[in-house]
């Protein structure tokens, strides 16, 4: 079982839900290789640009961010997604444990409308993910 119970989690997880919050993404790493105890490693408000800087090839990682996307001339959305990052490099033993911990990390990341597995940074491109976040939004008057 992965322990993402910290209060900073808790609190980020809050300040990226938060339209009146600048934070638009948050990520979670094993306090170390042994570990299964998750702890906040960072947020920022750069987007998915941004977060992608910040993963690491030998860390299995959880994400948060808001996407924000305009679904034609009249509209903007906002959508969150969850983003499960194994690293190239990632330790076997932590790829095997990522599976299970990802059902307890849904439990504090609660509420998002895709589930992103990401083995490479280019996974974590946003024009593929809005076309995907689109298509489960289910109103798309741009012929997507």
């Amino acid at each position: 079982m992965a322990d993402a119970s910290a209060p900073e989690i808790e609190q980020a997880y809050i300040d990226v839900r938060s339209d009146k919050s600048g934070t638009n993404w948050l990520l979670l790493d094993y306090e170390d290789q042994r570990s299964d105890k998750l702890v906040l490693t960072a947020t920022g408000s750069g987007g998915l640009e941004e977060l992608r800087e910040r993963l690491e090839e030998s860390n299995a990682s959880f994400a948060y961010v808001r996407v924000q996307y305009s679904n034609d001339k009249e509209s903007t959305r906002e959508k969150f997604i969850l983003v499960i990052w194994i690293g190239s490099s990632c330790k076997v033993m932590r790829k095997a444990k990522i599976s299970v911990h990802t059902a307890d990390v849904q439990q504090v990341l609660r509420v998002y409308s895709l589930e992103v597995p990401a083995r490479d940074k280019d996974d974590l491109k946003e024009e593929p993910i809005v076309v995907k976040l689109r298509k489960a939004g289910g109103a798309s008057y741009d012929g997507v």
